[in-house]
């Protein structure tokens, strides 16, 4: 039985080993010098462009929306939006009476209403796209506030007739709301620096993120359309389109500003839905990349991209299983070469520093070391307290347990003193999930003073930031529990 633990253990923390030595190659990749020549942009290119807006039940942010989006600076004869409205409650009579303003001012927005949501998300994307007027098509979320520039610096990189898909960079409105809004911008900066443009600058395999980005049409319909048979259908269309050939673009110059989930069951439904989506997306996508005749450098970012989600499973594992080792090296001392090995992986905690250190230098610009010591160790333990929650998310998708879209409830929140608790979408309950996660919190409580009755200090600090994550992730996971 020992042999299994030790056997278990040591696989788990050599497969997150190899994920952070991938990270390590974008950073990389990220920070070597660059050719002055920008790709090729022509700033004359006015094409018709469609802007669609997914909306459902957003009664709190959709008129934002809608008075941020008719302020983009591009000629209003060729530009088109489509509010693609699946909403069930207030939120229609809201939009409809913005829409109709708007249309009294001149402007070509229609209000889109399906008979059903089937295929969520996706649905309503592929029934918009399926009769829109532009030739490109940029989408926003509701939570997004794109800047009145967004169609002009972006849609002259499709004058180059490969280009499929242009991302730009999130940017957060509510960055400082709180710890949790400031840990999500720790980590969504570093994706939208260092991740995404090492794998642009690459060659490798990018994805659309959802939101904040235009699409050639053409491409779209070329790849398959849109398919609600995953969770993440952005990640999963943009893997469709590559395979074809599309080639994407990444500008994170152009910041597309948006809100932060406030609460810790709106992170948690996010973090949910993005993870269990990758492994949906890479049950289906991941042996086609393998059979397809991309480089070997492209097949080996891929996978290292599409099963990214798998990382949470197997911190879960080593963490768990941490305890026990501990025990196991203590009553095989002719075991402990085998322990010595483990200061190999440093190399991939500093590779994961790395990654996070150039992402946050690159947003901040300035005092970027003291910034970095106070969170980065915050949010890697956050993120270790979300292992548990991730991880069944996960194995849903691998195991192929289907559920429905379930939308990231919007607050239209800004400021420290505003509150969410009216926010009618707001019902968080208690699950055993979270019960689990406080009881893991203790577990790694007892990892801790195992390492003095054993005297055995070597994982003391990987269990007391395990403690600190659960703990972090049970106490906000009641604390707003009990002021919904």
């Amino acid at each position: 039985m020992e042999w299994i633990v030790v056997v278990v253990y040591c696989t788990a923390l050599l497969a997150i080993f190899l994920f952070s030595l991938g990270q390590l190659h974008l950073t990389w990749v990220y920070t070597r010098p660059q050719p002055k020549i920008s790709p090729a942009f022509d700033q004359s290119y006015e094409p018709r462009v469609t802007v669609q807006l997914p909306i459902y039940n957003e009664k709190y942010v959709a008129e934002r929306l809608i008075d941020c989006v008719v302020k983009l600076d591009y000629p209003k004869e060729k530009l088109e939006i489509q509010v693609l409205d699946d909403s069930t409650d207030e939120t229609v009579g809201i939009i409809e009476k913005k829409i109709k303003h708007y249309q009294s001012l001149g402007f070509d927005i229609q209000h889109v209403i399906r008979e059903d949501r089937k295929g969520f998300k996706a649905g309503a994307l592929a029934y918009g796209t399926g009769f829109c007027k532009g030739e490109f098509t940029a989408i926003f979320d509701s939570d997004f506030l794109p800047n009145p520039d967004f169609i002009k610096r972006t849609v002259g990189y499709f004058e180059n007739d490969k280009i499929g898909m242009v991302q730009t960079r999130w940017g957060h409105v509510n960055k400082n709301y709180s710890m949790l809004t400031e840990m999500q911008a720790f980590g969504l900066d570093a994706h939208f620096t260092v991740e995404q443009g090492g794998r642009n600058r690459s060659g490798s395999f990018m994805n659309f993120n959802g939101t904040a980005g235009i699409w050639r049409k053409a491409c779209v319909l070329d790849a398959g359309g849109w398919s609600a048979d995953t969770l993440t259908e952005d990640l999963d269309l943009s893997y469709r389109a590559q395979l074809k050939g599309w080639q994407f673009q990444f500008d994170e110059s152009v910041e597309s500003p948006a809100e932060l989930p406030v609460i810790m069951s709106a992170i948690k439904s996010q973090q949910y839905r993005w993870n269990k989506g990758a492994a949906e997306t890479a049950k289906k996508n991941l042996f086609k990349v393998f059979r397809s005749d991309q480089s070997f450098k492209t097949k080996a970012h891929a996978a290292m991209h599409l099963l990214n989600s798998s990382v949470f499973v197997l911190l879960l594992v080593a963490s768990i299983l941490s305890i026990p080792m501990l025990y196991i090296k203590n009553s095989n001392p002719s075991l402990a070469w085998l322990f010595n090995l483990g200061s190999l992986f440093l190399i991939g905690f500093f590779s994961i520093a790395a990654f996070y250190y150039v992402g946050l230098r690159q947003i901040e610009k300035v005092k970027t070391k003291t910034a970095f010591l106070k969170k980065f160790p915050l949010f890697l333990s956050f993120s270790m307290g979300l292992a548990l929650h991730n991880a069944i998310a996960v194995m849903e998708g691998y195991l192929g347990f289907k559920t429905p879209f379930i939308r990231t409830p919007k607050f239209n929140i800004t400021k420290r003193s505003e509150s969410w608790s009216s926010n009618q979408y707001i019902k968080p309950k208690l699950t055993w999930g979270t019960l689990v996660e406080g009881m893991l919190c203790v577990y790694f409580i007892w990892g801790i003073a195992s390492a003095w009755m054993l005297h055995d200090f070597g994982l003391i600090i990987f269990h007391l930031m395990l403690a600190i994550g659960f703990g972090i992730v049970f106490f906000h996971s009641l604390k707003h529990i009990k002021h919904a």
